[in-house]
């Protein structure tokens, strides 16, 4: 019987190490800030970013069922503890909560 890990298992364990780490919540000072959350909101607790940029945009159905293109940003805040957060916004609302190793 052959034990050996075949070589695309190893490269997706690899692939999948080295992305980002996903959270529905961000933790600045010691306040929190949640999916859903709004710009006011998260820059109230937070603060001002590190950096922010717009991304571009997206086309999105609203609650009524009419198509609507929003605003895609990515702040980013840190380095905090060597920590890099990415917290993307689409239409002002957080949207994604991602985090990485600084350099």
């Amino acid at each position: 019987m052959d034990r050996r890990v075949p070589t695309t298992v190893l490269l997706c364990l690899l692939l999948g190490s080295l992305q980002a780490q996903a959270s529905s919540t961000y933790r600045c000072n010691s306040r929190l800030v949640s999916l859903e959350a709004s710009t006011a909101e998260v820059r109230s607790k937070c603060g001002e970013p590190s950096s922010a940029a717009l991304v571009g945009y997206k086309e999105v159905i609203d609650d009524y069922g009419y198509q609507q293109e929003v605003a895609v940003e990515e702040w980013v805040y840190g380095p905090n503890n060597g920590m890099l957060h990415f917290l993307r916004f689409e239409g002002n609302r957080l949207r994604q909560i991602t985090s990485e190793r600084g350099n």
